[in-house]
């Protein structure tokens, strides 16, 4: 098995989830009685990860509180930002603590679940050996929860690049594989992900990967109660 370090974002205030992260970060929601980052976590234990950082900020001290609770055990490490560094910035800001060699980054609103480990497992295969960056994508038929009108991506041969009307939806499914070098082409210490992969879709150094099984991207409150329903 494929052995990995992993990042999970999960520094956001969840605004769009309103009054459930009034007083909770919105990792430690649950579905099925099971906290969005105990999914995560456990998913990716399974498939072959030896250390995952996450970066927090909104409501911090209760994602401490629960690591050491469940996964004093686990290496686990977090990078609290005082001042929110966005997708890309909060990458960046733990790049000391991912060894300096390719990794995994996901959405800490995404419930990975046993049907997806497949998928994950093809994606990840030789994960080491990107240049850049590898992104997983997912039809509009197998994404569930939030998405929109238009698509994110799309792919040919291989390669990323952005939707454009009458494209098929592809939607990104929040996993990605990086190559840490390529924070090297921007110097600002905040800043999303979609001004990196910009500079790499221009380049045309950005690939991608669509999964078969279905994913949820718990997005928003209509996300949440309708796939909470569904898991429930």
């Amino acid at each position: 098995m494929t052995s990995f370090n992993l990042m999970i974002l999960a520094a956001g205030y969840g605004k769009r989830m309103k009054n459930l992260t009034d007083s909770k970060p919105k990792p430690l929601l649950k579905i099925n009685n099971k906290e969005l980052l105990r999914h995560n976590i456990d998913f990716f234990l399974t498939i072959g990860c030896k250390k995952i950082v996450i970066n927090t900020h909104y409501l911090h001290d209760q994602i401490q509180t629960f690591i050491k609770e469940y996964y004093a055990d686990k290496n686990i490490q977090l990078t609290y930002e005082p001042n929110l560094l966005n997708t890309g910035g909060g990458i960046k800001n733990a790049l000391n603590l991912l060894e300096g060699k390719n990794f995994l980054v996901t959405n800490a609103d995404i419930l990975w679940k046993e049907e997806n480990k497949k998928d994950v497992l093809n994606f990840i295969r030789n994960h080491e050996k990107i240049e850049t960056c590898k992104l997983l994508l997912a039809k509009a038929v197998n994404f569930r929860g939030l998405k929109k009108i238009t698509g994110d991506f799309k792919l040919e041969n291989k390669l990323i690049k952005r939707w454009e009307k009458n494209d098929p939806q592809l939607y990104y499914t929040g996993l990605q594989i990086i190559n840490p070098r390529i924070f090297d082409l921007i110097e600002e210490r905040s800043f999303s992900l979609n001004k990196l992969w910009d500079i790499l879709i221009a380049n045309k150094n950005i690939r991608g990967k669509i999964l078969i099984s279905n994913i949820a991207h718990i997005g928003d409150i209509n996300a949440f109660n309708q796939i909470k329903d569904i898991e429930t």
